[in-house]
């Protein structure tokens, strides 16, 4: 498990409950796990963004997580609402997520996540400047 190394980030994962703190640490590893399989993504900066643990990179757009504030078992991975991230994914993993909009997959406490699809998602996120000019980011 890589290190949190930003306090703040840090203070925000102790806070979540022990179940939910897992299954968002889950979504970090996986978003640092993507990350150092991309050429090119050589660094990630881990910070918080609207109180929320976020990651960016600089060829891509930002990546938050928290846990649904209107509904305790449920925790959501966000992407930059203005992007056409969102809809790509509808498009690619309808059947595999759930979606809020065109912003957010949102899982239930006890969802087996579907990893590969996750980080396709999350890879097309971390490389969203490079690819943006493709139609469908260029997956198909």
């Amino acid at each position: 498990m890589y290190i949190i190394e930003n306090p703040e980030v840090e203070e925000v994962f102790n806070k979540y409950p022990e179940s939910m703190r897992q299954k968002l640490m889950f979504l970090r590893k996986l978003v640092l796990d993507t990350a150092s399989e991309i050429e090119g993504v050589n660094n990630v900066e881990e910070t918080l963004k609207w109180g929320e643990p976020s990651y960016l990179t600089k060829s891509g757009s930002t990546i938050r997580m928290n846990l649904k504030k209107s509904n305790p078992d449920q925790y959501a991975m966000y992407f930059v609402c203005n992007t056409n991230l969102v809809e790509i994914f509808k498009e690619l993993y309808r059947e595999n997520f759930k979606f809020e909009g065109n912003r957010a997959i949102i899982f239930n406490k006890n969802d087996e996540v579907p990893v590969n699809e996750l980080k396709d998602c999350i890879s097309l996120a971390l490389t969203y400047h490079r690819r943006k000019h493709l139609p469908m980011l260029g997956v198909l």
